[in-house]
């Protein structure tokens, strides 16, 4: 039995029932022009629905705020040909006994001003702070957050009208779900500011109201991080209570499954308890909540992707490691990203133990495919 054979071996969650346990992360590409994703898309989705990937999740694609994008050629999630695009791409997927998921997202203050495809409009955030918590709009009314959450549950809904499997929500990496996490960014007196707890209020608004429209058995996956892409080492836990309280959230709001992003699934999330061999992210996700536990962060590849921009150098951790967590019960569902951007096959390259046609590259190569 080949020592990778836990990567293939079927998994069910909310009814959905996946032939292995390999995950194609969402990669935005910037590849459908006027936000409408065409034939090279769904092409791009069916060649790896056809190689042994168990669940595609796809690029973020926008809901529909004016505010939500930030590149005229990120697909939408809105309008008749957006998403006469995207049922085509179920389909396709479907045609190979693939299984889809939409990101569902909204960029929120990674919007720079003048940028988009409504490049009038200001940009959406939880309190009008950028980043580095500068004011430079008015915070927004409770009525303008709910319509922006009412935006994401009509996304999920779409989603499984157009026959997607399941739906995934972005709440990762400072976009606008993560922006009402990070108290940086998120200093509102209302029900959706305070504590982590209630910070994470939104989110568990756009999963409870989802819920309700979708029914109890769709699955709806949501994606956290504690970093962000403007500070790699924010963190909105520190401590494995307040990531209970975080998490518990989503639990009781109906969450399916939580998607935990590192930038390398191989960290121990708090090793000053369980030491640096301890459980990751998606391994503490899954010991507080008991819900099924997507990990990644550079697996099958040797470098972090945004840290090598950065100049950073990554040790290297080979793909066993991460089979072994997932054999333990660590997590259930392990998503690649840039090793299934650069090869289609590569799952099926380590189905059939063709170890020797992986390779590995570095952040200006990866760059180059999009």
């Amino acid at each position: 039995m080949s020592a990778f054979a836990p990567l293939f071996e079927p998994f069910t969650f909310s009814g959905l029932k996946l032939d292995n346990r390999i995950v194609m992360a969402p990669m935005t590409r910037s590849f459908s022009p006027d936000g409408v994703p065409g034939q090279d898309v769904a092409d791009y989705y069916a060649r790896r629905a056809a190689a042994d990937v168990g669940l595609l999740i796809t690029e973020g694609t926008t809901i529909n705020r004016k505010a939500s994008s930030f590149d005229t050629r990120v697909p939408n999630f809105y309008g008749d040909a957006s998403l006469k695009g995207w049922a085509h791409v179920v389909d396709e997927v479907h045609k190979e006994g693939g299984k889809i998921a939409p990101q569902i997202w909204h960029v929120g203050m990674m919007r720079k001003e003048g940028s988009g495809p409504f490049p009038d409009v200001k940009s959406d955030s939880p309190s009008g702070l950028t980043h580095k918590a500068k004011p430079v709009y008015e915070e927004p009314t409770t009525e303008e957050i709910e319509a922006i959450i009412k935006a994401f549950v009509d996304g999920i809904v779409t989603a499984k009208e157009l026959g997607f499997d399941c739906a995934e929500i972005h709440g990762a990496h400072g976009y606008l779900v993560d922006e009402f996490f990070w108290h940086v960014m998120n200093t509102r007196s209302d029900r959706f500011g305070g504590s982590l707890k209630a910070r994470a209020q939104f989110a568990g608004e756009i999963i409870a109201e989802a819920r309700k429209l979708v029914g109890p058995d769709y699955p709806i996956i949501l994606r956290i991080s504690q970093w962000k892409q403007q500070d790699y080492a924010a963190r909105l836990a520190e401590t494995p209570k307040e990531l209970e309280d975080f998490l518990t959230v989503f639990a009781d709001a109906g969450v399916s499954c939580i998607h935990y992003s590192q930038r390398r699934f191989w960290e121990p999330e708090f090793p000053e308890i369980d030491g640096e061999d301890g459980l990751n992210f998606a391994g503490w996700g899954k010991k507080i909540t008991g819900l099924p536990a997507i990990t990644v962060g550079s697996v099958g590849l040797a470098s972090d992707f945004l840290g090598s921009f950065a100049g950073e150098s990554s040790k290297t951790r080979p793909l066993i490691d991460v089979v072994n967590r997932l054999d333990k019960g660590e997590f259930d569902l392990v998503a690649v990203g840039r090793a299934l951007l650069q090869d289609p096959h590569w799952a099926t390259k380590v189905k059939e133990g063709r170890e020797s046609e992986l390779k590995d590259y570095d952040g200006a190569a990866i760059k180059t495919l999009f």
